[in-house]
C-alpha cells in the first residue's frame, strides 16, 4: 500500500493512467445520473433532463469501449488461481470464466450500439452477455466468502497468539501488525461482495428485462452508484 504522505496530484496521474481508473470515474457518472433521473430530481419537461439522458446513455457506450480484451485479464486469472480442491477448480471456472466470457461478449455489444454490427443482434447478445456477468459473480462471491471465512480463522488464531504473549510478557508487535493488515484485507473483500451483490443484482434484471420486484429504476441505479464508489475506492488504494 502507498504511504499516506503520497501526494495527491501524483496519486491522480497514476490512478488515471489506468483504464479502471478512467471506467469507474465514468461509472460513477452514469449511474449518478441515473439516480437523478429515477428519483425525478429534475422534472422530465425541462431540457437539462433529456440532455441528462443522452449523457447517461453515451457514458455507457462509452464505458464498454474500455472492456476491449480486458476479458484476458480473467483469462490470466484463472491460469495463475491458487486451486486446491475441486470445489475451488469450479468455483473459479465460474467466476473467471463467467466474467471472462461477459467481457468478451461485451465488445460485440460495443461494437452493435456503435452501428458496426447490425442491431437486430443486440437483444440476444445483451442477453448472453448479461447471463454470463450473472454467472461470473455467483462463482466470484462464493470464492470471496471462502476466503473471509479463511481470513477470520488466521485472525482469531493472531488473536489467541497476542493473549498468549500478553499473559507471558512476550513481545507481540510483529502480530499486531499482520492483524492489522488482515483486518483491512477482510474489509477490503467485504466491500467486494457487497460490490459483486450490487452488480450482480443489476445483472439480474437485465435477465429478467426489467420486470420484477428487484428491478425498480431508482434500486437498481442506487446499487450501480454503490458499486461504482467501492470499485473507485479500492483501485484508488491499490494504484
Amino acid at each position: 500500500m502507498e504511504p499516506k504522505n503520497r501526494d495527491f496530484l501524483i496519486h491522480l496521474e497514476a490512478y488515471l493512467s489506468k483504464r479502471d481508473g478512467v471506467d469507474k470515474l465514468l461509472k460513477i457518472s452514469r449511474y449518478a445520473s441515473k439516480v437523478i433521473i429515477a428519483a425525478s430530481v429534475i422534472p422530465e419537461s425541462l431540457p437539462l433532463s433529456r440532455r441528462l439522458k443522452s449523457f447517461e446513455s453515451s457514458v455507457g457506450v462509452s464505458r464498454k469501449a474500455f472492456r476491449l480484451g480486458k476479458f484476458v485479464q480473467d483469462v490470466n486469472a484463472l491460469r495463475s488461481a491458487n486451486i486446491s480442491s475441486k470445489e475451488e477448480l469450479i468455483l473459479s471456472i465460474l467466476a473467471y470464466g463467467g466474467e471472462g466470457l461477459y467481457y468478451f461478449v461485451e465488445q460485440f455489444v460495443w461494437l452493435g450500439k456503435a452501428g458496426l454490427i447490425d442491431k437486430k443482434y443486440l437483444s440476444n447478445l445483451q442477453k448472453i452477455s448479461a447471463w454470463c456477468e450473472f454467472i461470473g459473480y455467483i462463482g466470484s462471491v462464493s470464492l470471496k466468502v471462502k476466503e473471509l471465512k479463511k481470513i477470520s480463522e488466521d485472525e482469531a488464531c493472531l488473536v489467541s497468539t497476542i493473549e498468549v504473549s500478553i499473559i507471558r510478557g512476550i513481545e507481540y508487535n510483529e502480530e499486531e501488525e499482520k492483524i492489522r493488515k488482515l483486518r483491512m484485507k477482510k474489509l477490503m473483500k467485504r466491500l467486494s461482495v457487497i460490490q459483486d451483490f450490487a452488480d450482480g443484482l443489476m445483472a439480474l434484471a437485465d435477465i429478467r428485462d426489467g420486470k420484477g420486484l428487484i428491478s425498480g429504476p431508482l434500486l437498481l441505479s442506487s446499487a450501480g452508484l454503490l458499486s461504482a464508489l467501492i470499485s473507485t475506492h479500492k483501485n484508488w488504494i491499490s494504484c
